[in-house]
């Protein structure tokens, strides 16, 4: 049964990479304690990105860190991620459930209180919501903020992930706000050093939950 650690979830992404081998980053990660990636790809086809998605999942697999893969259910299951995780136009989570082998995650991405009760409500093992502070990886989503994450607390029993613009100077202000843990995309794989990026936000995750 893959464990669920949403502390830091690092999601490693071709195009936020700018053209570093996505290997180097999820080490980088690894080294800095992140227990929780995911492989997110919108352009390459599934079989040209199943080569990547089995070199990443066997080095999860070796480390004991959690391995999701986005909205691909097929790629997923072939490789034996730990889970999958869907976009609101992706499958919905009542189809993509069957598909999915036993103990599979199923992560959704949702920007609003409906959907991310309606997340919950489909049974998915954890709801990322946002965004949450403003991101060029998803410029034209409309803003959900910090408010959006005090509201769902107390109606969600599964982890709450934070998304969305998430650096290691803001990264506080959404765990206070009821976050379990952040999801960041440009933070990691666009740093100079991955794992110093990461050792940072681990840090100011560590030191808003004590405060």
């Amino acid at each position: 049964m893959p464990s669920l650690i949403p502390d830091l979830y690092v999601i490693l992404d071709r195009a936020a990479a700018r053209g570093r081998e996505l290997d180097g980053v999820l080490e980088g990660a690894i080294a800095a304690g992140c227990r929780m990636v995911q492989l997110r790809e919108k352009e390459w086809p599934s079989g040209r990105l199943l080569p990547l998605a089995e070199r990443l999942r066997g080095r999860c697999r070796a480390a004991g860190v959690t391995f999701i893969v986005n909205d691909r259910v097929d790629l997923a299951v072939a490789v034996e991620a730990d889970g999958v995780h869907l976009g609101q136009d992706d499958l919905p989570p009542r189809v993509a459930r069957p598909l999915l082998r036993p103990g599979m995650l199923l992560g959704v991405s949702t920007h609003s209180a409906e959907q991310a009760r309606a997340a919950q409500a489909a049974r998915a093992d954890y709801v990322a919501v946002g965004s949450i502070f403003p991101t060029a990886t998803k410029a034209g989503f409309e803003l959900a903020g910090p408010g959006l994450l005090r509201e769902l607390r107390p109606a969600m029993r599964v982890p709450l992930i934070a998304i969305g613009g998430i650096t290691a100077a803001n990264v506080g202000e959404a765990i206070r706000a009821g976050a379990d843990g952040v999801a960041v995309i440009s933070a990691v794989c666009g740093a100079p050093d991955p794992e110093a990026a990461s050792r940072r936000l681990l840090d100011a995750i560590r030191t808003a939950r004590a405060s």
